[in-house]
């Protein structure tokens, strides 16, 4: 059947037909244009990827390298710490021998530290049970009691000062390592007076036993005497080494008075040599003088006269 182009519809077809080449056409250009703007991505891209399989690569080798170092500062810090545990295991070893030792000798200073306090402990027992006892006796006393009370207070005190008196006769005073007597002090001084007003045997009891009971102003008079004792007992010790001495000096002295008296015999001697000399030389400037005022022949008459004063 021939186509007839006055056909409507045929002109239609053939006008669709021409816009869909045209469109074609148009696509296929579109698509030329977008590959050849594609091409420049395409290497961009390529190259990127070159660029990170780079990075890839450098990131791994420097893993390795810190790999490496890790493990070198790893073993210096294992090393560092072994030396560190060793240097401190010998000073702690040091310290605690230092330790040691000085709490040896700390326990062995505090033991005679408190031996010694033991003692004083206890003498200031002692010492405070008879101010008990004193300060009791001074209330029964001061209270004017009963006469029982007071003979109760008076048989207290007599037990109490012959207690003591013993204690410290049989601790204190040891034959041949400390004196031989002792003083028991009373911080009052109306019981002290009382002592020795209406105790006199227990003053007596303590005389025997070379313990001498002493009050505040007593002590130092009695330490003054036992001082003055003491020394004089030195100078008794003392006496013929001086009387030696005394000897000594005496032949000293006696020599020495020779001595001056010989001196003097020779100053005497000097002096009368000197004044001799003295006499002698007058009497020849005289004569010296005398050749000036007289001639020869006056000279020569009183030569032998000279030679016999001579």
């Amino acid at each position: 059947m021939p186509l007839d182009f006055n056909d409507p519809t045929t002109q239609l077809i053939i006008g669709a037909g021409l816009i869909v080449l045209l469109l074609l056409l148009l696509s296929l250009r579109a698509v030329s244009r977008l590959t050849k703007a594609a091409e420049p991505l395409s290497y961009q891209i390529n190259a990127l990827g070159q660029r990170v399989q780079a990075l890839g690569e450098g990131q791994e080798r420097l893993a390795g390298g810190l790999h490496h170092v890790s493990e070198a500062q790893a073993k210096q810090q294992t090393n560092m710490l072994q030396l560190m545990e060793k240097r401190l295991a010998d000073v702690q070893l040091q310290m605690n021998e230092n330790l040691q030792g000085s709490a040896r000798r700390t326990a062995h200073s505090l033991g005679e530290l408190q031996q010694r306090l033991t003692a004083i402990d206890k003498a200031q027992e002692n010492i405070t049970k008879l101010s008990g006892d004193v300060l009791s006796l001074q209330d029964i006393l001061s209270n004017k009691q009963t006469d029982w009370e007071l003979n109760e207070a008076a048989r207290q005190l007599r037990t109490a000062v012959k207690k003591h008196i013993k204690d410290i006769s049989e601790k204190y005073i040891i034959e041949g390592e400390t004196a031989d007597g002792a003083l028991m002090f009373l911080p009052s001084e109306a019981v002290y007076a009382e002592l020795h007003a209406n105790f006199s045997e227990l003053v007596r009891e303590g005389f025997t036993a070379r313990v001498w009971i002493v009050s505040p102003t007593t002590c130092m008079a009695t330490l003054n005497t036992m001082r003055a004792i003491l020394k004089d007992a030195r100078m008794r010790e003392q006496a013929g080494a001086i009387r030696r001495e005394l000897g000594l000096l005496y032949q000293d002295v006696d020599r020495l008075g020779t001595r001056v008296e010989n001196l003097d015999r020779h100053f005497a001697q000097a002096a009368k040599d000197i004044t001799e000399i003295k006499i002698s030389a007058d009497k020849a400037g005289k004569r010296a003088r005398r050749l000036d005022n007289f001639d020869f022949e006056e000279i020569k008459s009183d030569t032998p006269k000279m030679l016999d004063q001579n």
